[in-house]
């Protein structure tokens, strides 16, 4: 595909002057080469958009808290009890949950994420936030990354202490989940009319996927009003279905971040990449996460921090890229 390099430099101009990019001119942005004089471009808009609006970066800490196989059977998670991965059920005591989130508060998290499957009990959500407000001297934004739920369960979680909820299409919804496209846009909307903040991130991105296809989610979230928006690239766990297929380099996945950055403009202060990759960093992501418990990107249940990453290295790789952390001393 030729790029015309006046036309993405009028994109990125626009981007930074406020004006929307719509799925098309996001897809051609999506689409030029990394390293090439149009990536290059982007990178740059990326970044000082994230220098004039994000200004520091932020760690979204995530507690998996249940591990066990789900009927749902998305083909690029492990959880899927179709493939074999996760055998036996165990889920995190209420104790270890408050211990794990006052030990992130106590180290600068920015977000403190409950992550459960699909089913879990909604009370238990509700009182795993009760407890961690309780626990927790000004305690950090309180994220609910759990199945679907109805406009009174939102009233719920947002009154338990839950200020955003962590909530996507994933790519090729339907298709390679086991949870139907209407159900998560009848929730998303249920987000976007509730007290809750949305954190919506392009995921989990794989080598199939078409630029069109990431424009589209991206230009979904804006459009939600996410206040967090980003990329996950899909992890190829052995044995799931999506495995063979492989993984973006980290130049493919920092130029998604960029796009992404430009994509939200001003509606999402932070732009997130996961898996930490320090090329989206240079390329205007602000957010990265450190997690732990029941991981999907994983083979096995994470007693401390997921591939190592802990809070004091999150701190120094961020301050590498901005001039403030989010929970440190400028």
């Amino acid at each position: 595909m030729s790029v015309d390099l006046g036309y993405v430099q009028d994109l990125a101009a626009g981007a930074l002057a406020g004006r929307r990019l719509t799925v098309e001119e996001a897809t051609v942005l999506l689409a030029c080469p990394p390293g090439s004089p149009a990536a290059e471009t982007i990178w740059e808009a990326a970044r000082e958009l994230a220098l004039r609006h994000a200004r520091e970066g932020r760690i979204w800490a995530a507690i998996g808290v249940d591990y066990c196989p789900c009927p749902q059977n998305c083909s690029f998670c492990s959880f899927g009890e179709k493939w074999g991965i996760v055998r036996d059920s165990h889920e995190w005591s209420l104790e270890q949950i408050v211990a794990a989130g006052k030990s992130f508060a106590a180290q600068g998290a920015a977000f403190i994420t409950i992550r459960t499957t699909q089913h879990y009990p909604l009370e238990q959500v509700c009182g795993i936030a009760e407890a961690l407000r309780a626990a927790i001297p000004g305690c950090p934004k309180l994220v609910i990354n759990t199945g679907e739920f109805s406009a009174a369960e939102a009233e719920q979680l947002h009154a338990a202490g839950y200020s955003m909820a962590y909530h996507v299409f994933r790519m090729r919804e339907g298709v390679d989940t086991g949870i139907s496209a209407k159900a998560r846009l009848a929730t998303l909307n249920v987000i976007h009319r509730s007290p809750l903040d949305l954190a919506f991130l392009a995921e989990p991105v794989g080598p199939e996927h078409t630029p069109a296809e990431i424009a589209t989610e991206m230009v979904r979230a804006r459009d939600l009003d996410a206040t967090l928006m980003g990329v996950m690239a899909r992890v190829p766990v052995p044995g799931t279905p999506k495995a063979p297929l492989g993984a973006l380099t980290p130049e493919q996945v920092a130029h998604a971040i960029a796009v992404s950055r430009l994509v939200a403009g001003t509606v999402a202060d932070d732009i997130c990449v996961h898996p930490l990759n320090e090329l989206a960093l240079q390329a205007g992501a602000n957010a990265i996460v450190v997690e732990t418990g029941a991981v999907p990107r994983d083979r096995e249940e994470i007693a401390r921090e997921w591939r190592g990453l802990t809070m004091d290295q999150a701190r120094e790789i961020l301050g590498r890229y901005y001039p403030t952390v989010a929970g440190t001393a400028a």
